[in-house]
C-alpha cells in the first residue's frame, strides 16, 4: 500500500509517499515550517500544502504531537491549545480532500521502529523515547502498540521533565553532551523504576549525536539509537492505517 506519510512537529511539517511493505520513501520528503501560532487551521492548511505539493489523491496519515483519540486531540502541550478537542481527523480531510487518519508522533515513530528499524524482532517491553522540542514516547509489549502514553511529562525535581531534558533544552541552555546525558539518565532512570523495559530505543533530533550520550548512560536496559531517524514519524505515520484499532 502506498500513502503519504505526514511528521507534524513543534518546528516543521514534512511529508512523502511511503511504502508500508517495505517502510521506504517513494520521492523525497517535502516540509513546510510549522506556522506559529500552531493553530488548528493553519497546521491543516500546511497539510493540505504538503498534499499538493505531492498532487496526492489517495491516503494520508499525519503524526501529531498530541493524545489523539479516534482523530479527536486531547493535549496541547507544544502546539497551540486551541487544539483540544478538535476533530483533526475531520478537519485534515477537509483541507486535504484526502481519507486521514492521525496518531500520536512518538507511536508513529515507534511503529516504524519496531517494524524497520531498532526494535524489528524485538520482543518483551519496549520503550520508544524521542528528544526534540518535547519528549514524546511510545510503549511496546511484544510488538503490540499501547498508544499515548504521555511519559515525557513525569516529574522530575518538581518539574516536567520536557523542562529539563528536551533536545531544544540542551540547545537553549547550551549544555555539553555530558551535562545534558546526566537529565536524560535520570529520565530514563525514573522510567525504568516505573515500567522494567527490557530495550529503550532513542529517537528525535538528538539521536543524531547518539555517540555523544548514550555511553553516558547507566540504566540497566540495553539503549540503542533509532535507526530510522528523520523518516520515522513519515514512515510510521503511514504504518498506522494498516491497524485499524489505532485510529
Amino acid at each position: 500500500m502506498h500513502v503519504l506519510g505526514i511528521d507534524i512537529g513543534g518546528t516543521g511539517i514534512k511529508g512523502a509517499p511511503v511504502d508500508t511493505d517495505s517502510g521506504t520513501l517513494l520521492d523525497e520528503r517535502f516540509r513546510v515550517l510549522t506556522p506559529q501560532p500552531a493553530t488548528p487551521e493553519a497546521i491543516a492548511d500546511c497539510v493540505a500544502e504538503v498534499v499538493s505539493h505531492f498532487n496526492w489523491a489517495d491516503r494520508i496519515a499525519c503524526g501529531f504531537p498530541a493524545v489523539v483519540k479516534k482523530g479527536v486531540v486531547y493535549t496541547a502541550a507544544n502546539i497551540d491549545h486551541s487544539w483540544i478537542g478538535t476533530d483533526a481527523k475531520s478537519l485534515f480531510e477537509e483541507k486535504s480532500r484526502c481519507k486521514a487518519v492521525i496518531i500520536n508522533d512518538a507511536d508513529a515513530a515507534g511503529l516504524a521502529e519496531m517494524q524497520f528499524g531498532a526494535g524489528r524482532g524485538r520482543d518483551g517491553l519496549v520503550l520508544m523515547t524521542t528528544f526534540g522540542t518535547g519528549i514524546g514516547t511510545a510503549l511496546f509489549y511484544d510488538g503490540q502498540l499501547i498508544p499515548n502514553t504521555e511519559l515525557g511529562h513525569i516529574e522530575i525535581r518538581g518539574k516536567d521533565a520536557e523542562r529539563r531534558a528536551t533536545d531544544r533544552v540542551r540547545i537553549e541552555k547550551d549544555l555539553s553532551w555530558k551535562q545534558w546525558a546526566k537529565r536524560v539518565d535520570e529520565y530514563l532512570d525514573r522510567l525504568e523504576k516505573l515500567l522494567w523495559p527490557d530495550l529503550i530505543i532513542i529517537g528525535g533530533g538528538a539521536s543524531k549525536h547518539a555517540a555523544k550520550f548514550i555511553p553516558r548512560l547507566t540504566v540497566q536496559a540495553e539503549v540503542v539509537p533509532a535507526q530510522m531517524l528523520n523518516e520515522a514519524g513519515i514512515v510510521g505515520a503511514a504504518l498506522a492505517v494498516l491497524s485499524p484499532k489505532l485510529h
